[in-house]
């Protein structure tokens, strides 16, 4: 299989091995409290998730990219709560957050956390934080309790020199993300890193309207390099969700009962590179592509069933790119964390499970700081490239996204 980005982008909520936990199904489904949500968040959230993804299909542009932009932009958001001075200007304007009061930032996240745990009882969504920090460190009682009650998150004072102390952590990683992610660190842990900021995020839904396992049959795919490709095609006809623009077609795939929450499918015309057109996705393109869309009889949909997984993706140079560059300098304002620390990595990893089903799909974002030293029947076959998203519309926010151009 070729190389996989994933980005994952998930809220961070859910703590699972320890700590606090709220789960779907546990609770009530919370009534989505728009008032208490910016506007701006919201547009810095979307804005930030097409900013990476175009920063990585940079370094990517010949590969498969899948991602979750919300557990980066949580992960780096816990970080942000303990940034100063220019690296907080810096994060900020990279995720979307400029001009946005800090009161305001946090009871955004803490009330969409709060919404996006309980979406429907047709879909499973945990969202887990965590912050895990050197043993006798004298961390900021202020940047602990603000990342316990916004987002949720566990807090474990740790004794790094441990041999096992990697272990403890990866276990509640692959607990956090119902075993779809094992490993994200390798132990021994480095003597000067002073703490680890993680997010992690499970998905698992049904459509709304499954796809008959007997109609799935194998087709060509055609792959960025022009390779014909042989891949199991879902198949279903009748209505669907459908839009088209100048140059791409989409389809919109609600998964569980109340449909709020879908998979988006964005096929670009056939003389119209997948990579030129994504750079051109913003959050008023993103909009656009939305609302084309509108209940369509008589098309024949096939979308692939497909698998991908990435192993571990550096996001350091792709933020850095997008001007976060302060926070990876041993110069940068973190004292709100502890003086003389800095980023040293984020670290990302996906997996998603695309089938007649549904999809099920994890995310873990990492974040280690260190001190410093016509009229034809409609068609929509995906059988060349294509970009997809997972997004929640009455919160009009991006969970995970990405791009498939090929598989082997």
């Amino acid at each position: 299989m070729k190389k996989i980005v994933f980005i994952g982008t998930i809220l961070a909520l859910i703590v699972t091995l320890v700590g606090c936990s709220l789960a779907p199904g546990g609770e009530a489904a919370h009534e989505y409290d728009a008032s208490k949500v910016d506007g701006e968040f919201i547009e810095g959230n979307n804005g930030f998730a097409w900013d990476i993804l175009k920063a990585l299909n940079e370094e990517d542009g010949e590969e498969n990219i899948f991602i979750s932009p919300i557990s980066i932009s949580t992960a780096l958001s816990m970080t942000y709560q303990g940034a100063e001075e220019g690296t907080k200007e810096e994060m900020a304007e990279v995720l979307g957050y400029a001009g946005l009061e800090d009161e305001v930032l946090r009871e955004s996240y803490k009330e969409f956390l709060t919404y996006l745990v309980a979406l429907d009882p047709d879909i499973e969504l945990n969202i887990a934080n965590s912050i895990w920090y050197r043993e006798g460190e004298a961390i900021e009682e202020e940047f602990l309790r603000v990342n316990e009650e916004v987002f949720h998150a566990l807090v474990e004072e740790t004794d790094f020199s441990d041999d096992g102390a990697a272990d403890q952590i990866n276990g509640w990683i692959e607990e956090a993300t119902e075993g779809k992610i094992e490993e994200m660190l390798e132990g021994p842990i480095p003597g000067n890193v002073i703490m680890y900021l993680i997010n992690a995020i499970y998905f698992n839904g049904d459509w709304s309207e499954t796809f008959d396992e007997e109609q799935s049959a194998e087709e060509a795919f055609t792959s960025l390099a022009g390779e014909t490709q042989n891949i199991m095609m879902m198949k279903r006809s009748g209505e669907v969700e459908y839009g088209e623009g100048e140059d791409y077609k989409s389809v919109r795939l609600p998964y569980g009962e109340n449909e709020n929450t879908a998979m988006y499918v964005i096929l670009p015309d056939e003389e119209t590179d997948i990579n030129e057109f994504l750079q051109g996705v913003d959050n008023h393109k993103w909009q656009d592509i939305k609302e084309s869309i509108s209940a369509t009889p008589d098309v024949e949909l096939q979308i692939p069933r497909f698998e991908m997984e990435y192993g571990i993706k550096s996001l350091k140079e792709a933020l850095i790119g997008l001007g976060m560059s302060e926070a990876f300098d041993m110069n940068a304002d973190f004292d709100g964390i502890r003086p003389g620390i800095f980023i040293e990595e984020v670290l990302h990893k996906a997996v998603i499970e695309v089938n007649e089903q549904g999809s099920e799909a994890a995310a873990v974002t990492v974040v280690e700081m260190e001190e410093s030293a016509a009229m034809d029947p409609l068609s929509f076959i995906a059988n060349r490239p294509f970009l997809f998203v997972i997004a929640n519309d009455e919160a009009d926010s991006i969970l995970f996204m990405g791009k498939a151009v090929g598989w082997q």
